[in-house]
């Protein structure tokens, strides 16, 4: 059974965001196999958790000190054979949800990237590399950069190699959902599943 998450920033329900994200998944299920797929969607602006508070100390054996709504998350990204993550751009990088999600899993690996001090108290709690991509959404003008480096930061984190990022700029951001009437961005995301399902039957087959 292949394990797929897909984590939404998006504040809004129905978003282009999610709607693209579903697309993604409903791709790679249909690639792989609708019963041989289990699909985890996590809107993080459902969820109650708190800002990272830069404890400075490991929370080993946890992912993290505090027990909110974030302890269910870890476990997926954890088990996630593939991630996808989705976020609007808001100030030319990531929402708040997606970033407080993001500084959260600080602790998921030592800052000593090389483990070359064995006597570090934070150890390297995720260590199998699993494919994803990335989704964002924004106005005609947006800057989709800032976000693209601030996830792709957090995939080399949490060991997730990045498979493509598929942009989507809405012409209305009053319109919940437009891209669902962008007939080219919605073959790109299906495309995009087409192509992790390929990774996910070749180079990470389990």
């Amino acid at each position: 059974m292949t394990k797929l998450l897909s984590i939404c920033g998006s504040p809004t329900e129905n978003s282009s965001t999610e709607i693209l994200l579903r697309t993604v998944a409903d791709s790679i299920s249909q690639e792989l196999g609708k019963t041989n797929v289990r699909h985890d969607l996590i809107r993080l602006n459902d969820l109650d958790f708190i800002p990272c508070q830069a404890c400075g100390e490991a929370p080993t054996p946890k992912f993290c000190f505090f027990d909110d709504d974030l302890a269910t998350v870890y476990r997926k990204l954890a088990g996630a054979d593939s991630v996808l993550f989705g976020s609007p751009i808001f100030f030319d990088t990531v929402s708040a949800q997606a970033k407080t999600l993001i500084d959260r899993c600080n602790c998921v690996r030592p800052p000593a990237y090389d483990n070359v001090n064995p006597d570090h108290d934070f150890i390297k709690l995720l260590t199998r590399k699993r494919p994803g991509a990335i989704i964002l959404v924004g106005g005609e003008q947006a800057w989709f950069e800032g976000a693209r480096r601030c996830i792709a930061g957090f995939f080399k984190w949490v060991e997730i190699v990045n498979e493509g990022v598929l942009s989507f700029g809405s012409s209305d951001f009053t319109r919940i959902g437009q891209v669902a009437q962008c007939a080219d961005t919605m073959e790109e995301a299906r495309k995009l599943g087409v192509h992790l399902a390929k990774r996910l039957k070749t180079t990470y087959a389990r």
